[in-house]
């Protein structure tokens, strides 16, 4: 039996995090034991792993940096202190910050302190770029090296001439779409002869099956419900959609628009949501282990991403049969075709509120959408045995 190690930072909220979750669902526990190195050993998946996943310590070091100050403090961690706050001013720095992804910094200046680990592995995966593949690359001693590339590679500013010696150390890179692929490679030439693609893994019987567990919204006679989901930061495109809510709400509509996620720049979003009144309209939800009775119940499901890796919550919305707007964010169009199975609309918040106007006018389209999304091929399971060639090649 392969001994197969899986790190991440942690199974918080998160296209990469859910994937995971959704691979190791599926996965063949009677060939392989599998291994989880979470550097944060807490988050929304967590209770849903598979019994048969072993979650590993993290080393000790980043054990402690997870926590607090006050905890660092009163436990006398003074080393992990003085580095805390040595990172903090590293993260400050704004030659740095405009020079180096925050991961690159953070790795910097802790990696000497984490030991490595004892276990030697058949093979490690690094399942998000950055930290993950950092400590793959340095911290693991395995017979086959493996990571995943789930984000647009140029758009997410990682310094290439530090990255470059850490992505030396994998047997292959996994991109999780062709444009990643073709982005990677421009931008890391060196690896173009090991990067692949490997979707990542949408179950319809899986989701299906969880959107029946549960009921979604509980407010009822409420006019139309429109969902996104995905963190609270800019990259996800929430103040654009805050702009086009409150058009929407300037039109006269009845509805509300619901938000499954988490993230830095929440308070942000809510002031703006204070500033044009949107505090009955634009509801943020916090986050579920389980989003799909939500997709379900939902009557419009709104993307307005600036940029995706890829895009797992279309792919979920398509399952459920859902018409989706989505911004033109460039892997849109792997899984969406404007006016057949979606609306494709511009990066901008006037785009996005008359994409949604047109789905709520246009009863034929909305029909046409949810016909030929009965009839498309939206699972990836057969993308795990891609997995299994990897994990058994030599």
């Amino acid at each position: 039996m392969k001994r197969i190690l899986f790190v991440i930072d942690s199974l918080n909220s998160g296209g990469a995090e859910k994937s995971l979750l959704s691979l190791l669902t599926l996965f063949d526990f009677e060939k392989y034991k599998v291994d989880l190195l979470l550097f944060s050993a807490e988050g929304l998946y967590l209770p849903l792993l598979p019994e048969e996943v072993n979650i590993v310590e993290a080393p000790g070091f980043i054990k402690y940096q997870n926590k607090g100050i006050k905890y660092l403090v009163i436990k006398k961690k003074f080393k992990q202190l003085s580095l805390r706050l040595k990172t903090s001013l590293s993260l400050r720095n704004p030659i740095k910050i405009r020079n180096m992804h925050s991961a690159q910094i953070i790795w910097e200046n802790v990696s000497k302190q984490i030991n490595a680990l004892n276990e030697e592995y058949d093979c490690a995966i690094a399942y998000s770029q950055g930290i993950p593949t950092y400590f793959v690359a340095e911290k693991v001693k395995a017979k086959r090296k493996f990571c995943w590339v789930n984000t647009d590679y140029r758009i997410a500013s990682y310094n290439k001439i530090f990255d470059k010696r850490y992505y030396d150390h994998f047997n292959q890179v996994i991109a999780v779409s062709d444009y990643n692929k073709e982005i990677f490679i421009k931008e890391m030439p060196t690896v173009n002869q090991k990067t692949t693609v490997i979707y990542d893994i949408v179950s319809p019987r899986l989701i299906k099956s969880m959107a029946r567990e549960e009921s979604g919204f509980n407010q009822v006679n409420e006019g139309l419900k429109i969902l996104t989901i995905g963190r609270l930061v800019k990259a996800k495109g929430y103040d654009l959609a805050i702009e086009a809510c409150r058009k929407l709400k300037k039109d006269g509509y009845e509805f509300k628009w619901y938000v499954l996620g988490e993230g830095k720049d929440k308070a942000e979003y809510e002031d703006m949501i204070k500033k044009y009144s949107l505090q009955d309209t634009f509801v943020f939800l916090g986050v579920h282990h389980n989003p799909y009775p939500y997709i379900k119940d939902c009557d419009i499901y709104v993307q307005p991403s600036r940029f995706e890796g890829y895009g797992l919550a279309i792919a979920e919305a398509k399952i459920l049969g859902k018409p989706i707007v989505a911004t033109n964010f460039t892997v849109v169009h792997n899984q969406l075709e404007h006016n057949k199975n979606g609306v494709i609309v511009n990066l901008d918040a006037e785009s996005i509120y008359k994409g949604i106007i047109t789905i709520i006018k246009d009863e034929n389209l909305r029909k046409k959408i949810y016909d030929n999304l009965l009839n498309e091929k939206v699972g990836t399971e057969e993308e795990l045995f891609k997995v299994y060639s990897l994990l058994d090649s030599n």
